[in-house]
């Protein structure tokens, strides 16, 4: 797919959902008011956290090893793509590129943005999956701090039009999900 037709977004924040206490990232679209919620485990929640806050752990977690072993192998984290939504699964894909080598891998969105975190490499999201997925708008960007964080600390499940995905949270195959509205 052509980088023309993924839109750039940035994480947005984490939040819980109120019902299932399941982690969920919220993807914002650059430049624009389209928020995309994605259902994650608890794990990756909190690499994802511990990177947005540049939390140094004492030993590598797992997606720090990731970016070292790509980074030892020649190679760096072109970008992370959030490429697919089948059966209210969302699927991603991690760019590698070695000098003017690419490689795709198959990577489940959340690792796909925790690694992306680390390597400091832009995150997109397929058109496509943005038209078929949850939509969310925010009327005015919300500026403050506070108001962004009462806004997720009420959202549930119905306000983005979804249930998130069952499953136990200690399940590491865990996929991410959500329903996703046609309108």
């Amino acid at each position: 797919m052509s980088e023309l037709q993924d839109q750039p977004v940035t994480v947005r924040g984490l939040t819980l959902d109120p019902v299932t206490n399941a982690p969920i990232v919220i993807l914002k679209a650059e430049g624009g008011r389209r928020l995309l919620p994605i259902w994650i485990g608890l794990f990756e929640a909190n690499a994802i956290a511990l990177e947005m806050e540049k939390i140094a752990t004492q030993r590598p977690m797992t997606h720090d090893l990731l970016k070292s072993i790509v980074e030892a192998l020649g190679a760096r984290v072109d970008r992370a793509v959030v490429d697919d939504l089948e059966e209210n699964t969302f699927h991603a894909s991690i760019y590698l590129r070695a000098g003017d080598a690419e490689r795709r891998l198959d990577a489940r969105p959340s690792d796909a943005i925790a690694l992306a975190l680390r390597a400091q490499a832009p995150i997109f999201v397929t058109r496509d999956v943005l038209e078929r997925s949850t939509k969310i708008e925010i009327e005015d960007e919300l500026g403050d701090t506070d108001s962004w964080r009462r806004w997720l600390e009420g959202i549930t499940p119905r306000d983005f039009g979804a249930e998130p995905g069952r499953g136990d949270a200690n399940d590491s195959d865990n996929r991410e999900r959500t329903d996703r509205a046609d309108g």
